[in-house]
């Protein structure tokens, strides 16, 4: 079968690779010179099921208010005159509910965990290498409310199968000994000791060389106008390499993707995010992080990739705009600087901003959608790189009309009515 898939990033590019796989025909088609060179390309670097929860929870919007006040704000909204924003907002505030962020958890870590299981067996089967660790990630807490506050996270963590260990007092030096300098600073931990950690970007163009081993062709500095449907059918796509044509097409475009799918009457609740990161080159390899590490207050990871430091957070609403902001450079310099004072020289890091397509109960979209021949998978939000090889495992096999290893229950558009 011939498939055609929108979008290079790690969702688009390890689908391609696992159809090719399963012996069909696949096209990757992106408007960017190479995979991976949007949201995919600076990310934290967490391959982290453990830490797969909804930005939508009890007691978020009260939080929302506090956070949008510190200095260092994890939170930052721009109101736009866009229906769209206020409309997901809608939808994200009815789901910050005890019992709606308990649903939309177990169903993220499903993925998570199946996605790291696909990951592990992926690396076993090719060798890729991608600075990746398998060292867990720690969730630092400064305050006793914050530490009391985690218990709801182990409860479905413990349902779920998921491995833990609460850390109190500096207990958690054994696993991050370059926080020593600090340590006064925090009141204890939570560890998720089979999180890994690794380069998106190195991975998807790794697999996307893999992939075109196995005859998939990528054809880069493609822009894609528009999706042409007869009835009840996807008859190909308009780009500006002319009408693409295959027997089942993916949406892969992350935040890009309910623009294009808009015309053909879908009102897809997925919305951009925008999150920033900066790179920093290790100094001292002994003040550096182990793996990861999670600043609760400041809602920022600290992750060491090879002779690297990368250091991303922040939740800023405010479209389709990819300014990079000074403020929040100065957000992420702090919270490294505070954490490993003496691990890297915040003044060589390079400084980047990626949209990331959140959903408003976190849940990815993936599968298919009343057009039989065209799938989506987006929605991922945060954990495009945890989930992804999970993902293009699920995508692949229901492409070519197999049941996937995990459950779709609450996965797919159907959630939304």
């Amino acid at each position: 079968m011939k498939v055609l898939i929108l979008g290079s990033g790690v969702i688009g590019t390890t689908t391609a690779y696992y159809l090719a796989k399963a012996g069909h025909q696949v096209t990757v088609v992106d408007r960017q010179s190479g995979p991976a060179l949007e949201t995919s390309y600076g990310n934290a670097g967490e391959v982290s099921p453990g830490y797969s929860s909804p930005w939508a929870g009890p007691g978020v919007p009260r939080k929302a208010i506090h956070w949008m006040l510190m200095q260092h704000s994890p939170l930052v909204i721009r109101p736009l005159l866009d229906p769209a924003m206020w409309r997901w907002g809608a939808q994200m505030l009815a789901n910050c509910t005890a019992a709606r962020y308990e649903v939309n958890k177990a169903r993220m870590v499903r993925l998570a965990e199946y996605s790291r299981d696909c990951l592990r067996q992926l690396r076993a089967d090719t060798g890729i290498a991608y600075d990746h660790r398998t060292q867990g990630t720690l969730q630092l807490f400064r305050t006793q409310k914050q530490l009391d506050g985690a218990a709801a996270d182990m409860a479905i963590l413990q349902q779920s199968g998921v491995p833990f260990q609460l850390l109190e007092g500096d207990s958690y030096l054994p696993y991050e000994p370059a926080l020593k300098l600090v340590k006064d600073k925090f009141v204890g931990a939570l560890r998720l000791p089979d999180d890994e950690t690794g380069d998106c970007f190195k991975f998807t163009n790794r697999l996307a060389e893999m992939a075109q081993a196995l005859g998939v062709e990528f054809r880069y500095g493609v822009s894609i106008d528009r999706i042409a449907a007869d009835g009840h059918k996807i008859t190909g796509v308009h780009t500006s390499a002319g009408l693409l044509q295959a027997d089942s097409y993916l949406c892969a475009l992350g935040s890009y993707s309910p623009i294009l799918l808009k015309p053909l009457g879908f009102n897809l609740p997925v919305y951009p995010v925008k999150g920033y990161s900066i790179t920093v080159p290790i100094t001292d390899a002994a003040a550096a992080p182990e793996s990861t590490v999670m600043d609760e207050t400041h809602k920022v990871a600290v992750t060491r990739l090879g002779d690297r430091i990368r250091v991303g957070g922040t939740a800023e609403l405010a479209g389709y705009d990819l300014r990079l902001r000074e403020e929040r450079r100065t957000t992420l310099n702090h919270v490294v600087t505070d954490l490993f004072p003496q691990g890297g020289d915040v003044s060589q890091a390079e400084f980047w901003t990626g949209l990331r397509p959140m959903t408003p109960d976190g849940t990815p979209v993936l599968g298919g959608t009343p057009y039989p021949n065209l799938h989506l998978s987006t929605g991922h939000g945060t954990l495009g790189w945890t989930m992804a090889a999970g993902t293009g495992r699920v995508m692949a096999d229901l492409i070519s009309g197999k049941k996937p290893e995990i459950s779709m229950e609450g996965l797919t558009v159907a959630r939304y009515g």
